[in-house]
C-alpha cells in the first residue's frame, strides 16, 4: 500500500425522496401545514439519523424538502454560521469563539462513542492506551508486536475538520501525535470502507457505524459497546449536536423538535446512538 496517500470520499449529499419508506404520520403532524426547504450539513456520523428522519417527514409533508450534506463538523459549524445552511451538525461542541462569532444555539440529541477498529480478519482485538498512542505516533509499526501478522500497520485518520478526529485525538491519544504517513479519509462511511478493505489497517469511527465489516477494539480492557458508552465505562465518547444560528424557527425548529420526539429518539437508538432527551 502506498504511504501518505489521500483516500478521497465524495461529499455525502442527498435530496431525499419522500417516497422511500413507510410514513410515521402520527409523529409528524406538526409538519403538515409547513412548506419550503431545509438545508442541513456537517458531521457525517449524524447522517443515518438525518436521512431516516427526513424521509419520514417528507412523506408526511410533501410540501417540505430537506437536503443533507456531510463535510465534517467544522464545515457544518461554518456553513450554519454563514447562513449557507439552516442546521449545521457537529460531532463536537462548537468552541466558545465559534458560538460567539456566529451566535450559535446548540441542540445536543445523542451521545456517541468513537471506536478504534480494524479489519475483521485481524486477530488483534484489544489495545492499551499506550499501545494506541504508539501506533499513531509511528513508534509501534508492525502488527507482530501486538500478536498479529508480521505486516506493517496501515494508519487511517480523518481530516482536521472532523469532530470524530477531534474527540479521538483528545480522548484516545491524549493530544498525541498522528504520524504524517497516516491515510486520510473524509467520513465515517469512508473509514469503514477503508478498514473493511485493508486487513492491516487501523482507524476509528462512530460506534454507531460498527458492523460485521469492521471489528471494534477494546481499549484498556473496555469494549466499544453502546452499554459501555452509556455507563461511561468507555471514555472515548462525544455528543452529537445540531446547531442553529440563533433560536431555531419554522422548519428548523420543527425538525429539531422531531429529533427529541419519541419517534426521533427511537430512530437515534436504532442507528446505534444513545438518545439525549432535551
Amino acid at each position: 500500500m502506498k504511504r501518505g496517500i489521500f483516500i478521497l470520499a465524495a461529499l455525502l449529499a442527498w435530496t431525499l425522496s419522500p417516497l422511500t419508506t413507510d410514513v410515521q404520520a402520527d409523529n409528524w403532524n406538526a409538519f403538515a401545514p409547513l412548506k419550503g426547504e431545509l438545508a442541513i450539513s456537517g458531521g457525517t456520523a449524524h447522517i443515518p439519523v438525518m436521512k431516516t428522519l427526513s424521509t419520514e417527514i417528507m412523506k408526511a409533508a410533501p410540501a417540505v424538502r430537506i437536503s443533507i450534506a456531510g463535510g465534517g463538523s467544522g464545515l457544518g459549524i461554518k456553513q450554519v454560521g454563514e447562513g449557507i445552511v439552516t442546521i449545521g451538525n457537529s460531532g463536537r461542541s462548537p468552541k466558545p469563539n465559534e458560538i460567539k462569532k456566529y451566535g450559535l444555539i446548540l441542540h445536543r440529541w445523542a451521545v456517541d462513542g468513537v471506536a478504534v477498529a480494524v479489519h475483521p480478519d485481524n486477530p488483534v482485538r484489544a489495545l492499551t492506551s499506550d499501545q494506541l498512542r504508539a501506533i499513531y505516533a509511528g513508534t509501534l509499526a508492525n502488527w507482530k508486536e501486538l500478536g498479529g501478522p508480521d505486516r506493517a500497520i496501515n494508519l487511517y485518520t480523518r481530516d482536521a475538520s472532523s469532530g470524530t478526529r477531534s474527540v479521538f485525538w483528545k480522548k484516545a491519544l491524549g493530544k498525541g501525535e498522528i504520524h504524517p504517513r497516516a491515510n486520510f479519509v473524509k467520513s465515517n462511511g469512508a473509514m469503514k470502507s477503508a478498514l473493511s478493505g485493508d486487513p492491516y489497517g487501523i482507524g476509528y469511527l462512530s460506534v454507531g457505524h460498527l458492523d460485521a465489516s469492521v471489528a471494534g477494539l477494546a481499549i484498556d480492557g473496555t469494549a466499544p459497546t453502546l452499554a459501555n458508552v452509556k455507563s461511561g465505562a468507555y471514555p472515548i465518547a462525544r455528543g452529537l449536536y445540531s446547531n442553529t444560528k440563533g433560536e431555531a424557527t419554522g422548519l428548523a425548529k420543527a425538525f429539531i423538535d422531531a429529533l427529541y420526539s419519541p419517534r426521533g429518539q427511537e430512530i437515534i437508538a436504532a442507528k446505534g446512538f444513545i438518545p439525549v432527551k432535551g
